[in-house]
C-alpha cells in the first residue's frame, strides 16, 4: 500500500517542541501560500499606515498624546485571506486613530521574516502585535515581545502552545475541518472513500495545518490518535459518520497552500492512486490547483471526485456555486483583524483586555459556516448555508 509522504515527521518535530499535549479546538485540538523557510537577511515585507511608528513609538497610550502603535504581521500579503485581514485592520485603525504597521514574511514558511518584524515592533515600543504565526519557530520572539510589555494577539493560527500569546482571535479550525469531513461522509453515503490530503507542510508543525486536516478525518468518523500528527490515522479502515464505509488515505502532499502547489500535489496523488474520489484541501487556492489536475486526468469534479476546503473567500464560495468545490468552511478574517486592532487600542487606553468566548474557553471564536448547495444531514458541527449566502458574506 502507498504510504503517505514523510510519515511521522510532523510527530517528531512537535515532540521535540514539547507541545504534544497542548491543543486549541473543540474537537480535541487547535489552527495559508508559498513554501520553504526563506530565513536570512531582508526576508520581511513591511509598510506603515497612518503616522510612522518611528514618530509614535514609546509610550503609546494614556497621557502621551501619541497614537497607539500596532503591528499586523501576516504570513504573506498575496493570499486573499491575508489581504482581507489587512483590509480589516486598516479600516479599524483608521476608525480608532491607531498607527498601524503591516508586515509579513516573504512567503509561507518565512519564520525569520516574522521574527524580524516582531523585533522591530519591540524596538519601536509599540503597544501590541497582531500575528498569524508561521510556526513554533516564532514563539521565542513573541515571548520577548510580551516581556517588553506588548500585548500580542494571534489571528487565525493559534500558537503552539496557545499561551505563547495573550489571546487568539480565530475560527475554530478543527471544527471547520470537522464540518467538511461530516459533509464528505454524508455525500459518500457508504461508498468507499479514497482520500487525498493536500496540506501546507510536511516538515514543520502548524496548528492550522494539522487541525484542519485531522479535523476533516475526525468529521468523517476516522480515528486520529494524535491530533498534532497528520500521519497518525491509519492508512485504511472504516469511517463511521453517516452510513459509514471503508476508507483509504492515498496520499498526504505538502502544497504550500497555493494553487501551483495544489496542482502538483494532486498530480502526485493521482500517480499514486488514480481512484481518488475525495480531496481534502487546506484552502481554496489549493483546491483550484487540485481541480485543474483532476480535470487534466479526465476526472469530473462533483461526479467522479468531490473537493472540500476551508476559508470561504469570495473566489472560493463562487467556486462552490460553480461546482468546482463542493463544500467549504467559511471564516471571517476581516472580523479577526478589526477586533484585534480595537482590543489593543482599548488596552493601551487603560481598558480591560478581551476574554475568550469559545466553547472550550481557550480562544475568542469568530465563527464558521459550512458553504454548500448540497446540504447533508450528517453535518452537525457548524451551520450550513447556500453558496449565495456565503458569497453575500464573503471576504476577498
Amino acid at each position: 500500500m502507498f504510504k503517505r509522504s514523510k510519515r511521522g515527521k510532523a510527530f517528531t518535530v512537535i515532540a521535540a517542541a514539547g507541545a504534544l499535549s497542548v491543543t486549541l479546538a473543540a474537537c480535541g485540538g487547535s489552527d495559508d501560500s508559498g513554501s520553504g523557510d526563506s530565513g536570512g537577511e531582508d526576508t520581511a515585507t513591511e509598510e506603515t499606515t497612518e503616522e510612522t511608528t518611528e514618530e509614535s513609538g514609546g509610550d503609546e497610550g494614556g497621557d502621551s498624546g501619541a497614537p497607539v502603535a500596532v503591528s499586523l504581521i501576516t504570513k504573506d500579503q498575496t493570499n486573499p485571506f491575508f489581504v482581507a485581514m489587512i483590509e480589516g485592520a486598516n479600516e479599524a485603525a483608521a476608525a480608532n486613530g491607531v498607527d498601524l504597521t503591516v508586515g509579513s514574511g516573504k512567503e509561507e514558511g518565512d519564520d525569520q521574516g516574522q521574527i524580524d518584524l516582531i523585533e522591530n515592533a519591540i524596538a519601536q515600543g509599540q503597544a501590541g502585535i497582531l500575528i498569524t504565526p508561521m510556526s513554533v519557530n516564532v514563539n521565542d520572539a513573541i515571548s520577548r515581545a510580551r516581556e517588553a510589555g506588548l500585548y500580542v494577539i494571534a489571528l487565525d493560527t493559534p500558537t503552539d502552545p496557545p499561551d505563547v500569546v495573550d489571546i487568539t482571535f480565530a475560527t475554530d479550525n478543527c471544527l471547520a475541518g470537522q464540518a467538511i469531513g461530516e459533509w464528505a461522509a454524508g455525500k459518500l453515503n457508504g461508498e468507499k472513500a479514497v482520500i487525498a490530503e493536500l496540506v501546507i507542510f510536511d516538515d514543520r508543525v502548524v496548528s492550522v495545518d494539522y487541525c484542519r486536516a485531522n479535523g476533516f478525518l475526525q468529521g468523517m468518523g476516522i480515528d486520529v490518535p494524535t491530533l498534532e500528527d497528520m500521519t497518525s490515522a491509519a492508512d485504511s479502515g472504516s469511517y463511521t459518520t453517516g452510513a459509514g464505509g471503508e476508507y483509504e488515505i492515498a496520499c498526504l502532499e505538502a502544497t504550500g497552500a497555493n494553487e501551483e502547489g495544489g496542482r502538483k500535489g494532486m498530480e502526485n496523488c493521482l500517480a499514486a492512486n488514480p481512484d481518488i474520489n475525495v480531496v481534502y484541501t487546506i484552502n481554496e487556492p489549493t483546491a483550484f490547483g487540485a481541480a485543474v489536475a483532476l480535470e487534466a486526468a479526465g476526472k469530473t469534479v462533483g461526479e467522479d471526485v468531490i473537493i472540500v476546503s476551508v476559508d470561504g473567500g469570495l473566489a472560493g464560495v463562487e467556486a462552490v456555486k460553480a461546482g468546482t468545490i463542493q463544500a467549504t468552511s467559511q471564516q471571517y478574517p476581516l472580523l479577526m483583524a478589526s477586533l484585534g486592532v480595537e482590543a489593543i487600542k482599548t488596552i493601551a487606553d487603560g481598558g480591560a483586555p478581551p476574554e475568550n468566548t469559545s466553547a472550550n474557553g481557550e480562544f475568542f471564536d469568530t465563527g464558521v459556516t459550512l458553504c454548500t448547495d448540497d446540504p447533508m444531514d450528517t453535518v452537525v458541527s457548524a451551520p450550513q448555508e447556500s453558496a449565495q449566502y456565503c458569497i453575500d458574506n464573503a471576504w476577498g
